[in-house]
């Protein structure tokens, strides 16, 4: 255990360091990017020895697996993020026990979080998905869509619309991995000069993080970067 510890807590501290590069190669401000470690598929170990090296927010894809991590974890000092794609019949754990959702991509989702938020937690502070790359194997609305959702989910009283967020394609191009992430900053920009006041761009991830810092990230999310390659084989996915 204290080997992987040691090894997590190298990991972290390299993945810091590539954010504050690109912050200072784009020009911005130091600490204007907040990592999130995505957890996904790891032990509760994993994420305790991460906390233990001074990460404080996880992400997680799946409802049943993340649930028990929560539980396992119980830390209190600990933000978790729902960061995969969300079926209708589980938003309600997600509701319950998340502190985030980035992953809105339609109406009824966002309906059935803002009705199951319990009322005694603080509102659920949630990202829009956008499908830059226009594939349609991938979770996330289309730019056409996306003022009409966008419109909706502001005023849900049981939810705080934060940002978009996205996963492009990937791309072993720069350029190629610049471009969607622009276009997300720009769908941003708009929102903002309409007086929706967000300010977080949920992009970027072990692979093309640079890029999204470049273009105006404000959180990443990485995961085989910080605990390594990832083991699907025995995951259950419900």
């Amino acid at each position: 255990m204290t080997d992987n510890m040691n090894a997590i807590a190298t990991r972290l501290a390299a993945v810091r360091r590539r954010i504050r590069e690109a912050q200072d190669d784009a020009r911005r401000p130091a600490d204007s990017v907040t990592l999130l470690a995505v957890s996904k598929t790891f032990p509760a170990d994993a994420v305790r020895a991460c906390a233990a090296a001074g990460q404080s927010r996880f992400g997680e894809n799946y409802v049943q697996e993340a649930l028990a991590k929560i539980a396992a974890v119980a830390d209190p000092n600990l933000e978790w993020h729902f960061i995969g794609p969300l079926q209708s019949n589980k938003t309600r754990p997600v509701a319950e026990n998340f502190h985030w959702a980035h992953t809105i991509d339609r109406l009824k989702i966002a309906q059935r979080l803002n009705e199951q938020r319990p009322a005694h937690l603080p509102p659920l502070q949630v990202c829009i998905q956008v499908n830059t790359s226009g594939e349609a194997s991938k979770s996330g609305i289309g730019f056409d869509a996306l003022p009409a959702l966008a419109a909706a989910v502001r005023g849900m009283p049981r939810l705080r619309l934060r940002g978009l967020m996205t996963i492009p394609a990937p791309s072993d191009d720069a350029a190629a991995q610049r471009a969607p992430f622009r276009a997300l900053r720009e769908a941003f920009e708009r929102f903002n000069a309409e007086g929706y006041g967000l300010d977080t761009l949920s992009m970027g991830m072990s692979d093309d993080l640079e890029a999204a810092v470049a273009e105006g990230a404000t959180l990443v999310r990485v995961g085989s970067a910080l605990f390594g390659a990832r083991d699907y084989g025995q995951l259950d996915k419900p």
